[in-house]
């Protein structure tokens, strides 16, 4: 990313008053974001709320669309103007992308006197840093490799438990279609053809494949006969999807399941955050089962923060960042949102059986090293070469391409995306 802002001069001091979580913020923040839909509205709204309680001012940036390349397109433009918000939702590569870039600002005082490296696992942590210090601050761990079903939908079309093959899968869809239901609700933009690519990636090849193709770049992997199995695969979800899924948002098709227009839809656990905000319960109303293959794909919110001048912004990026990491306020942001805390230490007592899955399987991924970060969702690769799968993704998703042809495009357009 070169954003030639070298030469841009922005104030910024380091009198960082510290702050604990509950001292009183009389700071001020911007913070830029694209939760924007019914689940991530209200979850954000629970931030909000909290660092207003303690007496600061929030001023709200949304940017709906695009999986937050929206928003990253109003970011780059700010900066560059020299008027960057105090705190933005980013993640993953990009992170040391902004920080490299010399415009960051470092909340490592709040992380050390709270003890940061001690609950979040290392990681997490590694991704939240440049240089050592903590430039941004986690408030969730999204497991991306759910299906998310309507079991009175699934009951009419015969089927009694959830997948565990993609074989099964498939069965369970043509049961679906025969029963005239639509068995994959899904929308058709670059980003969600992506999450639904990444989860066949690793349920056909497995994490070791996984992290060889979409972390490690590996050529051979790129193309492999494992590789063109999952085009394979990808091919018949296509079929499974309805003829106006074109551009229609993740939570619209999260809504089709809600509503019994479609059985299944494969998406991150934000999606249980629509289902619990429209006040279905989990077990009853709406199931969760992870796609197949024994691993688990890691997508992470946070807040970073830019370089501001003014002291009540610097104090608000203090308070704002130790407010995100305490305890209660995880605890009730990811009730909100679907996820599961970023501490490790936060009591689990509250969270729902798809929540507690998803921790178990957490667990058990850092223990046999089958945890993989997300391609799709900007946690593994940097912007150029995810664009690069995006688009070759999608370009597969809505033609007649050849699985063959498509392992040859890709390796040679993530090559190309390499070079300097």
């Amino acid at each position: 990313m070169k954003l030639f802002i070298q030469g841009v001069a922005i104030a910024f001091g380091l009198g960082l008053a510290m702050a604990s979580t509950t001292a009183r913020a009389d700071g001020t923040v911007e913070v830029l974001h694209w939760w924007t839909s019914g689940g991530e509205a209200k979850a954000v709204g629970e931030l909000k709320k909290s660092f207003e309680t303690q007496g600061g001012t929030w001023i709200d940036s949304p940017i709906a669309g695009g999986g937050g390349d929206a928003a990253m397109t109003a970011l780059r433009a700010r900066v560059v103007a020299g008027n960057p918000p105090t705190a933005v939702q980013l993640k993953g590569p990009g992170i040391q992308e902004w920080a490299k870039e010399g415009v960051l600002n470092n909340v490592n005082d709040v992380a050390t006197k709270e003890g940061w490296d001690a609950v979040l696992p290392p990681v997490l942590a590694g991704i939240m840093k440049y240089e050592g210090k903590y430039v941004a601050a986690p408030v969730n761990i999204h497991r991306v490799d759910w299906f998310w079903a309507n079991p009175a939908v699934l009951a009419k079309a015969g089927i009694t438990g959830m997948p565990t093959t993609w074989d099964e899968f498939n069965a369970d869809a043509e049961k679906l279609k025969a029963a005239g239901i639509t068995p994959l609700a899904h929308g058709g933009q670059p980003w969600q053809d992506a999450t639904v690519f990444e989860t066949v990636v690793l349920g056909v090849g497995g994490a070791d494949f996984y992290r060889k193709a979409l972390v490690d770049l590996d050529q051979k992997a790129l193309t492999s006969d494992t590789m063109v199995k999952s085009f394979d695969e990808l091919r018949k979800l296509r079929s499974y999807v309805d003829p106006n899924f074109s551009g229609r948002d993740w939570n619209l098709a999260t809504a089709m399941v809600m509503n019994g227009q479609a059985g299944f839809q494969i998406m991150g656990d934000w999606a249980k955050g629509e289902f619990l905000a429209a006040g279905k319960k989990p077990g009853v109303d709406f199931v969760c089962a992870p796609t197949p293959g024994k691993g688990f794909i890691l997508n992470s919110d946070s807040f970073t923060f830019f370089k501001v001048s003014g002291q009540e912004r610097l104090k608000g990026q203090t308070v704002l960042a130790s407010l995100i990491m305490s305890p209660a306020f995880q605890e009730t942001f990811n009730l909100a949102k679907g996820s599961i805390p970023a501490r490790t230490d936060v009591p689990l007592d509250k969270f729902d059986s798809c929540a507690l899955k998803s921790h178990e399987d957490l667990l058990a991924a850092v223990k046999d090293n089958s945890l993989v970060p997300s391609m799709a969702h900007e946690m593994a690769v940097s912007r150029s070469v995810r664009g690069e799968f995006l688009d070759l993704v999608t370009n597969f998703f809505n033609s007649d391409m050849s699985s063959a042809d498509a392992v040859k495009a890709l390796a040679k357009a993530v090559k190309r995306a390499q070079q300097p």
